[in-house]
This record gives structure tokens, C-alpha cells and sequence, in this order.
């Protein structure tokens, strides 16, 4: 900061054309003011104002030296402003990525509770089931729901568990048998959740019995809405979370599959990049994102 000082102090006067109302406007006396210039013109070897007992006016090199540095200690205050306000708990700009069937469940809510408790922070939330790389993307962080991470090139805060069963719809079972145990399980009526077009692999557990069951092929995708919307079709059967079909369990549009087996529960999880410690504000966000999480309930910490 000191080293642009004197920049500072000769743009102001430049602006103004004053030594005296630069010295107010800068809250310094006018004899500092005039010495910094002198020290500025005598450290580039020449002159920058024309000094008259009425007005002060730049030469043609001072002109050039304004128009060049003016621009550039704009963007310097912007950017150290934007490092101060990140070192903020309470201020700044986050850029948050998070998996579009949970974003849009719970994510309007959170948001809406986290601007009113911080309305000088702004939000950039980008929804999209694919995993992106949050270093390349520039995300402050990422909410996941995932098994537990193996990618060594972030860091992670587990949130909780998210349990998830297998669910159809009433009506699927006037067309096939309900399954009593894994084994019954109908291929090609169980819907894949994957991205990259493959067969899912849905693990059962029950007492000290295991069973991987590979789900079909003839109906994938990357999207869990996608599926629960042909579950409650009558089209087949998915495993998804469980805050997918709760309401709709309640009232019986849908049943659970083998509910007395039981699946793998999947994490959710914040990714960061590899800070070497939490800027305040993205750990502000995570500390609230888990409160919030407790206070609406329906996940097992």
C-alpha cells in the first residue's frame, strides 16, 4: 500500500487540480502533499505538474502517467478489496455447486435462511448432477451425495448420512411379482442411477446376509428426478434417497422394496478445494449449511 502512495496522492491532485484540496481530500496536510509529488517527479526524472500560484495543470507526461496508472490502482483497490472482504465471515461472494435433486429441494430454504442472517454476502449457486472439478470451475465449494470420497486432490467435511432404499409405485406390481428378497428382483424393471451409461450395483444387506444386485441397463440415468418421476409412473423400480419419496411414502403413491433389507447409505459431503485453511466466509457457510440441516431434520448425524 505504501509503495503506491505517492501515485495515489498525484492522481488525486491530477483529478482535482489542486495540491490543497488533494491534501483534504486525502486528510494530509498540503506541504505533505507537495512533497510526495516532488519525490515521485524527481524518482521518474521529470516533470508531471505546472505548478502557478493560480492553478496546477499536468504536462504531457504527467498526462500519460495519469492515464496509464489510473486504471491500474482502480483494479488494485478492487482486488484487495474483494481479499479483505474475503477474510470476512460475514461478507464477500461464494460460488457453490451442489447436485440438482438436492438443490432443489433443500437449497431454495437454506438460501433463503442464509441471506437474512447474511444479507452482505452474494451467492452464485450452480445446480448440475454431473461432478465437476471444483478447483477448475472456481467453486468455493460443493455439496455432494456420494459414497465416500477417494479423490485425494480436495478436501471434504462429511455433513451426515443419507439413507436411500429401493421404492416403486403400488400400481408396478399388478404387472409383476413383488419381489421377497433380492434374488426375485426383475432386471430390466430396475432402473439404473448412473452417469456414465452403466449398470448400477445396489448392495443388500440384512442380519449378516449380503447380496449385489446389478440393475438394469435398459433404463439409465444421471438424473434422480428423472427416476423417481418413472417410479411414480409405474415404470420400474430405483434406489434413492430417502428425501426423495417421503411425502409420497406417507401417502402410499409409493412403497418401499424390500424394506426389510437394508442399502448402503450414502454421504453427504462438502468438497473444497485445497485451501490451507477455510477462508472464514466458506467456513461461515458450512458451519450454518449443518446447523440448518439439524434444525429441518429427516437426516441421521
Amino acid at each position: 500500500m505504501q509503495d503506491i502512495k505517492p501515485i495515489r496522492v498525484f492522481l488525486k491532485v491530477a483529478e482535482l487540480k489542486s495540491f490543497a484540496a488533494a491534501a483534504r481530500t486525502l486528510n494530509m496536510t498540503p506541504a505533505s502533499v507537495t512533497r510526495i509529488v516532488a519525490r515521485l517527479e524527481n524518482d521518474l526524472d521529470t516533470q508531471l505538474l505546472k505548478r502557478t500560484t493560480r492553478q496546477v495543470a499536468l504536462t504531457s507526461a504527467g498526462a500519460r502517467i495519469a492515464a496509464r496508472f489510473a486504471p491500474v490502482v482502480d483494479q488494485f483497490d478492487e482486488i484487495a478489496g474483494e481479499v479483505a472482504r474475503a477474510a470476512r465471515p460475514d461478507h464477500g461472494r461464494l460460488t457453490i455447486n451442489a447436485p440438482m435433486s438436492l438443490g432443489l429441494r433443500l437449497l431454495p430454504g437454506l438460501i433463503d435462511s442464509f441471506r437474512l442472517a447474511y444479507p452482505n454476502v452474494t451467492l452464485n449457486v450452480q445446480l448440475t448432477d454431473k461432478l465437476v472439478d471444483i478447483v477448475e470451475e472456481n467453486c468455493d465449494l460443493a455439496i455432494r451425495i456420494s459414497g465416500p470420497p477417494t479423490d485425494k486432490s480436495t478436501i471434504w467435511r462429511k455433513i451426515c448420512e443419507v439413507p436411500r432404499h429401493a421404492i416403486a409405485a403400488p400400481k408396478l406390481f399388478d404387472r409383476i411379482d413383488r419381489p421377497e428378497s433380492p434374488e426375485d428382483l426383475i432386471r430390466e424393471y430396475c432402473m439404473s442411477y448412473s452417469g456414465d451409461g452403466g449398470s448400477e450395483l445396489w448392495r443388500f444387506r440384512k442380519d449378516q446376509l449380503t447380496r449385489n444386485i446389478p440393475a438394469g441397463t435398459e433404463l439409465v440415468s444421471n438424473s434422480g428426478d428423472f427416476l423417481y418421476s418413472l417410479v411414480m409412473s409405474g415404470d420400474g423400480i430405483a434406489v434413492l434417497p430417502d428425501f426423495f419419496f417421503k411425502d409420497a411414502l406417507a401417502s402410499r403413491e409409493v412403497e418401499q422394496v424390500l424394506a426389510d433389507w437394508q442399502i448402503q447409505p450414502l454421504w453427504l459431503t462438502l468438497f473444497y478445494p485445497p485451501y490451507e485453511a477455510l477462508p472464514p466466509l466458506v467456513a461461515s457457510f458450512s458451519d450454518f449449511f449443518e446447523a440448518y440441516l439439524r434444525d429441518v431434520g429427516g437426516l441421521e448425524f
